[in-house]
């Protein structure tokens, strides 16, 4: 027990030495902290101190400087300032001297004002005199001197403009004909299409003339029939073996001259196989509209025309004009129009669909009083074609003005189309009749001897009085001439108005 007390207070005694020690060594540590902290305070102070001094310094060079280098800008300032008054007392002596110079012109000019003055009314009076001599000695009055004098510088001024005016027509239309002749004639060259339409029959050929009773029937049964169905008229007259089918649509024409040729062919003629025939017939002509419109829309590439559109186009393919198929015109004048428009740079497309839908009016069954621009367009309209498509449409004919030059174009393909030789016929009656209106209307102007139509009327040649008509005259007459054509008359193509001035001096030596 004793032992353990003893270990015990062993334990405190060595714990409390250890304690002491450590206590002793950290306050010998601090101490030594403490003496080093101060030598850095004072070591801190010191470099502040001279770091103070330094900046001093350096702050007093620097102001020291700036005060040398704002005294040197002073200096030159006031220099400067000293030549812009030297230099404003020089311009205020010489805006002095330039004063005194201005009021020794002012009163010089008002002398000479004065002298000119005196001048010029001594040369009013002189004008006056002379003016009196002059229309004593002339025998007329200034005013009419004056209206003689204007009327000759209007007339050489007319005479003058009249002869830029040819020259300037005459130098534009040498090259537009050109241009155009040469687009026109390369658009003709690489066409090719047939001339007109097979399909152009309107008699119906029979066996002999024992049918004609046969079609009539007991009573006139089988033509009402017949007539009923196909919505015609069937004329039966003298006519040796032939019969005459009459109608304004031409689909039905058709419907009915096929019907009745398979009539004759089959022999059996009576209102039940009529009605037989002539429903067979409908379909085949019907489906045979819509292969035509559509192998034309084929052929021209055209991909999103509406079926309407088709079988409108179709019925053109039963349709002609002065014996020109419409359908073959419509395709030509497409193919015509896409040409030109790629030679002049528009679209083709447009230029194009124009040119192949500008005659569908002619193919719509429409009471309307309407002419085929007009439902063609309407059609075209309602089918969403574009805008320019549409007014190519009803502008065709001239009743609507143009709004795009794919319009013109269709028009120009239009004229070729039909224009050409052989593409229509025309009677004999119409073609003498207008070479007639022709000569008509050259001979009606003043200073016409005579006017020959040559070259089947596209050629207007006319002899003029030569003492009369002077070469100016002659073009104005040229002018007026071709102006009434234009106005009164309906033409295919153009037509060329030449007018022929000459003089000829005979003598005979005797």
């Amino acid at each position: 027990m004793v032992s353990v007390i003893v270990l015990i207070l062993l334990c405190l005694c060595c714990l409390g030495l250890g304690w002491l020690g450590r206590w002793l060594y950290g306050k010998i540590k601090l101490t030594s902290v403490e003496q080093e902290a101060v030598r850095l305070s004072q070591e801190a102070v010191k470099e502040a101190e001279a770091r103070k001094k330094e900046i001093l310094l350096e702050g007093r060079d620097r102001l020291l400087k700036e005060q040398l280098q704002q005294e040197k800008e002073d200096r030159e300032r006031r220099s400067e300032l000293q030549r812009y008054e030297r230099r404003l007392q020089q311009k205020e002596e010489n805006l002095d001297k330039t004063r005194e110079e201005l009021d020794s012109v002012k009163a010089l000019q008002l002398d000479k004002e004065e002298k000119l003055n005196g001048r010029e009314k001594a040369v009013s009076q002189m004008e006056e005199n002379w003016q009196k001599e002059l229309e004593r000695v002339a025998s007329m009055s200034s005013g009419e001197a004056k209206n003689i004098l204007l009327e000759r510088m209007e007339n050489e001024a007319r005479r003058d403009g009249m002869a830029l005016i040819n020259k300037i027509e005459q130098e534009t239309q040498a090259k537009a004909d050109k241009v155009a002749r040469d687009i026109v004639v390369s658009t003709i060259q690489r066409l090719a299409t047939d001339v007109c339409s097979e399909i152009t029959v309107s008699s119906v050929s029979l066996p002999s003339d024992e049918m004609k009773g046969r079609i009539i029937g007991r009573e006139g049964r089988n033509i009402r029939a017949l007539e009923t169905l196909t919505g015609v008229d069937i004329i039966i007259d003298d006519t040796p073996e032939a019969v005459v089918i009459s109608c304004f649509d031409p689909v039905r024409k058709e419907i009915a001259r096929v019907a009745l040729e398979r009539l004759v062919q089959d022999g059996r003629i009576h209102p039940a196989r009529i009605e037989e025939i002539v429903t067979k017939v409908t379909k085949e002509v019907n489906r045979i509209a819509a292969e035509e419109g559509e192998k034309v829309v084929f052929d021209l590439g055209f991909t999103n025309m509406s079926q309407e559109t088709i079988r409108a186009l179709g019925r053109l393919f039963y349709r002609t004009s002065y014996g020109q198929n419409v359908l073959n015109h419509s395709r030509e004048v497409s193919v015509i129009a896409g040409m030109i428009a790629a030679e002049v740079g528009a679209n083709v497309d447009i230029a194009r669909r124009g040119g192949l839908l500008h005659d569908i009016g002619k193919g719509i069954a429409s009471e309307s009083e309407a002419n085929h621009a007009e439902l063609g367009a309407e059609l075209a309209r309602k089918l969403g074609e574009d805008p320019r498509v549409v007014n190519a449409i009803e502008s065709h004919h001239g009743d609507v003005d143009p709004i795009c030059v794919e319009s013109i174009i269709v028009q120009i393909a239009d004229a070729i189309s039909a224009a050409r030789p052989g593409a229509r016929r025309e009677t004999l009656d119409t073609y003498i009749k207008r070479l007639e209106s022709l000569e008509e209307i050259a001979v009606s102007f003043e200073g016409v001897d005579k006017a020959f139509a040559v070259q089947a009327g596209r050629e207007l040649r006319i002899l003029v009085n030569a003492e009369t008509v002077t070469d100016d005259k002659a073009r104005e007459i040229a002018k007026g001439i071709a102006s009434r054509i234009e106005a009164e008359l309906r033409y295919p193509g153009r037509i060329k108005v030449t007018i022929i001035r000459e003089m000829r001096a005979v003598e005979y030596a005797k």
